[in-house]
C-alpha cells in the first residue's frame, strides 16, 4: 500500500489570502495617483462621414507647438510630446510632480483621400484632423466591346 502525503489545506489558503491582500495593495497604490502621472497614450476615436475621414486625438495639456503631423508614403503620424507639472500645497506639505513623455500614433489612409487639404484643428485638447475623401464620379461603369 502507498501513502499519499497531502499538504496542509490551510498552508494553501493563506497563500492565496496574502496574493489577495497583494493585488489589493497594488490597486491601492495605483487608483492614488492620476494615471498621467506614470504615462501618457492618447486615446484615439476615428470616424468616417460622406465627403471626409476625421481623427480625434485627446490631448489635454498638449501645446499645440508640441505636436507634429505628417504624411508620408499614405502614412498619417501625429507625433508630440507632453510636460505635466503638478504642484500641491497644504499646511504641513509641499509636493511637486513632473511628467515627461512623448507619444507617436500612426494610421494608414485609404488611397482615394485628399492628401494635400488634411487640415487639423485644436479646440479645448481635442485635436481633430480632416481627411478628405477624392471626389470620385459616380457613373464610372462603362460597356467594353471585344473586337
Amino acid at each position: 500500500m502507498l501513502v499519499t502525503r497531502y499538504k496542509n489545506p490551510i498552508n494553501n489558503t493563506r497563500r492565496f489570502d496574502l496574493m489577495n491582500e497583494f493585488f489589493h495593495a497594488l490597486e491601492a497604490q495605483s487608483s492614488e495617483e492620476p494615471r498621467e502621472v506614470f504615462d501618457f497614450v492618447p486615446t484615439v476615436n476615428t470616424r468616417e462621414g460622406a465627403d471626409a475621414y476625421y481623427i480625434e486625438l485627446d490631448l489635454p495639456g498638449v501645446k499645440k507647438e508640441d505636436v507634429e503631423i505628417s504624411v508620408d508614403k499614405n502614412i498619417l503620424t501625429i507625433r508630440g510630446k507632453r510636460e505635466v507639472k503638478k504642484e500641491e500645497e497644504k499646511n504641513d506639505y509641499y509636493r511637486v510632480e513632473s511628467a515627461y513623455g512623448s507619444f507617436a500614433r500612426s494610421f494608414t489612409l485609404p488611397e482615394k483621400v485628399d492628401v494635400e487639404n488634411i487640415r487639423a484643428t485644436n479646440e479645448n485638447g481635442v485635436v481633430e484632423i480632416t481627411i478628405p475623401k477624392l471626389k470620385v464620379e459616380k457613373d464610372t461603369a462603362k460597356k467594353i466591346e471585344i473586337e
